[in-house]
């Protein structure tokens, strides 16, 4: 037994920088989420081409296979985002992330966040479902709305949707905003970790109530809540964050964790998530957005570092569990 999750840092794997001639991908692989091969592990994330002329984004989703024998090895990356941008109106109108993705027995189902933008604030999310019947390389979206909008309890930014099965049950762990705090003038999202169940992966019934308690600050932002089953329990690696001045090193993201007996009632314990900032580096500043699997029984995480994956994601392995 440890005092926590021990993980040993492999470094960053995959910058888009490296990857010239995609001039849809000119920067951030962000929210990675894997789906694994017999030969390879397939990483989506999202990322931006730059800006346009007003300074606004857009950012797709892609993804980038790494050799299964060693995971620091990219050996092909996306030609084409693996979704189309919704049209004008629709939710997910000027980008795609995060991405999640799992195999059924009709295809790669993925869910997503849709955004669009705001005149009031940045803007809004919401998220989408997609079935690839390629092996996961293109998808078509179910239709040109949202599986899981917008409700009373639920007002804006639905958003860091990660899917998974246990059991016969289709979980979608995600988060859902609370307030826009307004700072210095810049609108800042506040949001918070939920969950909804589904038996088929397209009609979803929401649990309805926050997952993990607030610890930094009563506005704490939670994201990317990733659930894995090991050992009779369900862990969540999450991130979370100050509501604001967190752009820089000391109220920026930071890697959380919790554990759950029975998916409803969490256990919170962020001492024991063993992922921290570098002295220096490309994950000094900050480590988010995690995602946790298993490949020929080694654990692995891949998490963002700086400017939250702005540079790209890296890896870590586990040595050790408490």
């Amino acid at each position: 037994m440890t005092d926590g999750f021990v993980w040993t840092k492999l470094g960053k794997v995959f910058d888009p920088a490296d990857h010239p001639g995609r001039d849809w991908m000119a920067s951030f692989a962000q929210a990675p989420a894997t789906l694994i091969r017999d030969d390879h592990v397939r990483v989506y994330f999202s990322t931006r081409p730059s800006p346009d002329e007003n300074g606004q984004f857009k950012s797709y989703s892609a993804w980038v296979d790494l050799d299964r024998g060693d995971l620091t090895r990219v050996i092909r990356a996306a030609d084409a985002p693996v979704l189309e941008l919704g049209d004008t109106g629709t939710f997910d109108e000027f980008g795609t992330y995060p991405f999640s993705a799992i195999d059924t027995d009709e295809g790669v189902l993925a869910c997503y966040a849709g955004w669009t933008r705001c005149e009031s604030v940045p803007f809004d999310v919401a998220i989408g479902a997609a079935v690839s019947t390629d092996g996961g390389a293109r998808f078509e979206k179910l239709g040109p709305g949202p599986i899981i909008g917008l409700s009373p309890d639920e007002p804006f930014v639905m958003s860091g949707p990660k899917l998974r099965r246990f059991g016969d049950t289709y979980y979608l762990f995600y988060i859902a905003g609370t307030k826009w705090l307004m700072h210095e003038g810049r609108a800042e999202p506040v949001y918070r970790i939920r969950m909804a169940r589904s038996q088929d992966g397209r009609m979803w019934h929401k649990h309805g109530a926050h997952l993990i308690d607030t610890v930094v600050e009563e506005d704490e932002a939670q994201a990317s809540p990733d659930v894995h089953y090991h050992d009779g329990r369900y862990h969540m690696f999450f991130c979370y964050r100050y509501s604001t001045d967190y752009r820089g090193h000391a109220r920026g993201y930071r890697i959380g964790y919790a554990h759950s007996d029975d998916l409803i009632t969490w256990h919170r314990n962020d001492a024991l998530a063993g992922m921290h900032p570098s002295d220096d580096g490309w994950d000094s500043e900050m480590v988010s957005y995690p995602h946790v699997f298993t490949v020929d029984d080694t654990t692995y995480m891949a998490y963002l570092g700086n400017g939250v994956g702005r540079e790209g994601f890296g890896l870590a392995r586990l040595e050790a569990r408490p």
